[in-house]
């Protein structure tokens, strides 16, 4: 058994608490194996139980330790974990330092792996062989984020070959998935959409390639949105957004563009399918629709584990396969800062990563690690 400082996630009496604890970890048994973390990214996905909701600016904050105030509706709306003390960190990469009996396991031994574990905030996390991606020679920093982005910018690609699209529209393209999505789909040949919110993430994409991206801030936005969509044919969108307009503009875009294409007139409006999945929630207020998007027009969640369920084992390995190869190019993922434990629960570092902007993604590192690997 081995100690080590690991990061938890409390939410009771309307406070959320978030704190680093020494823990005891269990020696590794059957596939398990035992990771020596060296990096792991702060995603978006990590901040429901990380920051959420939470009064982070009046927080108190102390070494390794800060407590929040969670106000209605989120406490309400997180029913389900009152009470219980989590562990944070969805993915991250490290070297395998003990494992289990069988096999699969016993072959890690000594391998640095990129793992998804829910639990990589931590000097050490205990995981299921099947869920660790060995890296080879790719650095701990360059494979950190293996999993999270990599998968889900390639699961919307595949997603779209299933349901028999030929182009994707991203509301975020200058995010690290977004450039990832941008260089998937040159590779794949796939009309791609971004929509950027600044001149200089269009200029960012325009240098890699990207013919059409569009960018909310200008005043013909909306001209911009509907030549691009003409041009791609691009009904199928993917929007971590979520609160305020954005799906409801895509939409309507995407239903002037077809009106425009109808050669008879209908009271209804075009039948031309339109889907818009929603992945994120970067903005927490409702989700405005105004329908009047035709008919056959859809919004639907989209998340990684149950896309890669239904995907299958074959398309899954296949796709992990694919990431692996390409870890510091098409996936590759930067970062602006590089935080120990302890540093990524101060107050500066909180109030920054939680705001969730575009290109100011953490790292969390040991500091021991982080020296070696800057």
């Amino acid at each position: 058994m081995r100690t080590g400082k690991q990061l938890f996630s409390t939410l009771a009496d309307h406070k959320l608490t978030v704190e680093i604890s020494e823990t005891q970890f269990e020696e590794p048994t059957g596939k398990q194996v035992l990771v020596r973390m060296e990096a792991a990214p702060i995603n978006p996905s990590d901040l429901g139980l990380l920051a959420l909701g939470a009064d982070l600016a009046n927080a108190e904050y102390s070494a390794g330790k800060f407590v929040a105030d969670m106000p209605e509706p989120f406490y309400r709306g997180s029913k389900a974990r009152h009470g219980l003390r989590l562990p944070v960190g969805n993915e991250g990469a490290g070297t395998v330092v003990a494992a289990g009996e069988h096999e699969m396991a016993q072959a890690l031994i000594g391998q640095r792996v990129a793992c998804l574990s829910g639990s990589t905030y931590s000097e050490y996390t205990l995981i299921d062989a099947m869920m660790c991606l060995p890296l080879g020679n790719i650095s701990a920093v360059d494979g950190a984020s293996a999993f999270v982005n990599p998968m889900t910018a390639l699961g919307f690609v595949e997603n779209a070959k299933m349901e028999g699209q030929t182009a994707i529209l991203h509301t975020v393209g200058a995010s690290n998935l977004g450039l990832m999505l941008n260089k998937i789909c040159q590779e794949d040949n796939i009309p791609l959409v971004n929509i950027v919110r600044k001149a200089e993430q269009a200029e960012l994409l325009s240098g890699l390639g990207s013919k059409h991206t569009v960018n909310s801030s200008d005043k013909d936005f909306s001209k911009q949105l509907c030549d691009a969509i003409e041009a791609t044919d691009a009904y199928y969108g993917f929007d971590p957004i979520g609160g305020g307009r954005m799906i409801d503009t895509c939409l309507r875009a995407m239903e002037r563009v077809a009106v425009k294409k109808m050669t008879e007139h209908s009271r209804y409006g075009s039948d031309q399918p339109k889907k818009m999945y929603h992945y994120g929630v970067l903005d927490m207020s409702p989700t405005i629709l105004t329908p009047s998007y035709g008919h056959g027009w859809t919004v639907s969640g989209w998340l990684l584990f149950p896309f890669l369920r239904a995907a299958g084992s074959e398309t899954v390995e296949r796709m992990r396969q694919r990431v692996l190869a390409g870890l510091t190019t098409t996936f590759a993922s930067s970062y602006k800062r590089q935080v120990s434990l302890e540093e990524m629960l101060t107050r500066d570092a909180v109030l920054e990563y939680s705001a969730m902007k575009t290109g100011e993604k953490y790292l969390v590192t040991p500091p021991p690690l982080r020296q070696a690997l800057a």
